[in-house]
C-alpha cells in the first residue's frame, strides 16, 4: 500500500519530508507530482526517526 502524507504520520514539516528524501533518508518516489512512499517502509522509518535538531536519521 503507498501513502502519500508521511508529514502527519512524521509530525515534522513538508520541506523536512521533503529533504529527507532528497538525502536518501526516506525512499520515496514521485509519479506525478506527489511524493509516494511504500506504508511498510514509512512505518519502519517511523520506528527509527528520531526528529530532534542534529539527531541522523535512518532507515533500518
Amino acid at each position: 500500500m503507498v501513502t502519500s502524507d508521511p508529514t502527519r504520520r512524521l509530525n515534522i514539516h513538508p520541506e523536512s519530508v521533503r529533504r529527507l528524501i532528497r538525502q536518501g533518508n526516506l525512499p520515496a518516489y514521485k509519479p506525478a507530482n506527489k511524493w509516494l512512499m511504500e506504508r511498510d517502509v514509512l512505518e519502519q522509518f517511523t520506528e527509527t526517526y528520531d526528529g530532534r535538531p542534529g539527531a541522523k536519521p535512518r532507515l533500518l
